[in-house]
């Protein structure tokens, strides 16, 4: 069985196929301002999830309190200086915890398993440098997740929520228009690539960034916690622009052929 309008689905890594609660970068940030004696939540740290790394940085030393407490601390304004001195603390810190957070997330395998068995192509596209994604592929593909295309953090002019990423992947998938592909991302400005770039757009609310809870976090939730807690990241992702909101990869099948129905009745994202 193939399908015949959509193309190729291109997935985020940390939080949408690894990592399930996107865990591994938001240590790092935190134990990276500590090292200049600032101290940053981990609430906080993940508000520009998504981003480049060093974009996500500035985005974090641009937040009012944490700005107060870096000028409370050094005497000065976080300018570009302190950009690249917490960018340089921080990347070798993410690297180092990367291949501790490969697990696939549950249904990953499995999905990629069926989109390949319907003739679609596979890409992804990360705020991950490709020295970090040099620790979690192997593990990954260990596991029974690979991409026939990938586009890094410093790999286009911009990142996220720019579509440049996601282009260079379908162009490396030779997939086109854009509209035949699919992104899934489980953070806002991921989301925003894929409508950005001209794709259907799925955010992931349950297993990513939004949602920001392990594993065994979520089990323990109370019934009612989780049900909050889930619906405040179907809002946000739909708010960011997302077509489709699902909890996990796990439920993306349907999910493509409603999309590929409804590119055969002549609509488009």
């Amino acid at each position: 069985m193939s399908l015949t309008h959509l193309k190729a689905v291109v997935f985020d890594w940390a939080g949408t196929v690894v990592d399930y609660g996107s865990r591994a970068p938001m240590g790092a940030f935190v134990e990276a301002f500590a090292e200049f004696d600032v101290a940053v939540t981990i609430a906080e740290a993940r508000i520009p999830m998504g981003m480049a790394k060093r974009p996500h940085v500035a985005a974090l030393l641009a937040m009012p309190r944490i700005a107060a407490a870096w000028e409370a601390r050094h005497g000065h304004v976080p300018g570009e200086n302190d950009i690249d001195a917490v960018y340089e603390v921080f990347v070798p810190k993410n690297i180092a915890v990367a291949a501790d957070h490969a697990d696939l997330i549950p249904g990953a395998a499995e999905t990629a398993a069926a989109i390949r068995a319907l003739g679609l192509k596979i890409g992804s596209t990360t705020g991950y440098t490709r020295e970090i994604m040099d620790r979690i592929l192997p593990r990954a593909a260990a596991q029974g997740f690979t991409a026939d295309a990938m586009a890094c953090t410093g790999d286009a002019p911009q990142g996220r929520p720019s579509p440049f990423l996601m282009w260079r992947v379908l162009t490396e998938l030779e997939s086109y228009p854009a509209w035949r592909a699919v992104k899934v991302d489980d953070t806002e400005v991921g989301v925003a690539e894929g409508t950005n770039s001209g794709a259907w757009s799925v955010g992931v609310a349950v297993t990513g960034n939004v949602f920001g809870l392990s594993a065994e976090e979520t089990e323990a939730l109370a019934p009612a916690d989780f049900v909050a807690r889930r619906a405040a990241a179907i809002d946000r992702l739909n708010a960011a622009g997302a077509h489709y909101v699902i909890d996990g990869v796990a439920d993306l099948m349907p999910v493509l052929f409603e999309i590929e129905g409804r590119l055969a009745r002549g609509e488009r994202p």
